[in-house]
C-alpha cells in the first residue's frame, strides 16, 4: 500500500529541511518579526508562494477594528447599549 493511502487529505504534515542558507534563514526570521507572524507561518507562505499556491487568509476583521474615531463610534455604541436593554415588563 502506498504511503499516501494512509494519509487523510487534511492530515497536517511536518518536514525537516536541512542546509538552509544563512541569508534565507535571516530573511524568513526578519519577515516573521516584521509581519508579527510565526516563523512556521512565514516559512509555509514562502514555500507555497514558490509553488504559486497561496493560503486563503482567515478574515477576522482585525484590519478594520478600531478604525473609527471616538466621535464615529459613539452613536454605534449608544445603539448597541440601547438594544441590550431588557424590558422587565416583557419578562413577567
Amino acid at each position: 500500500m502506498r504511503y499516501s493511502a494512509y494519509m487523510n487529505a487534511n492530515t497536517p504534515r511536518q518536514y525537516t529541511i536541512r542546509n538552509i542558507p544563512d541569508d534565507v534563514d535571516a530573511a524568513l526570521r526578519r519577515r516573521a518579526q516584521d509581519t508579527r507572524k510565526s516563523f512556521n507561518q512565514v516559512a509555509l507562505e514562502a514555500l507555497m508562494a514558490g509553488l504559486n499556491k497561496y493560503i486563503r487568509p482567515n478574515r477576522d476583521f482585525r484590519d478594520i477594528a478600531g478604525g473609527l474615531s471616538e466621535e464615529e463610534a459613539d452613536p454605534i455604541d449608544r445603539e448597541i447599549r440601547h438594544q441590550r436593554q431588557v424590558d422587565e415588563g416583557l419578562w413577567q
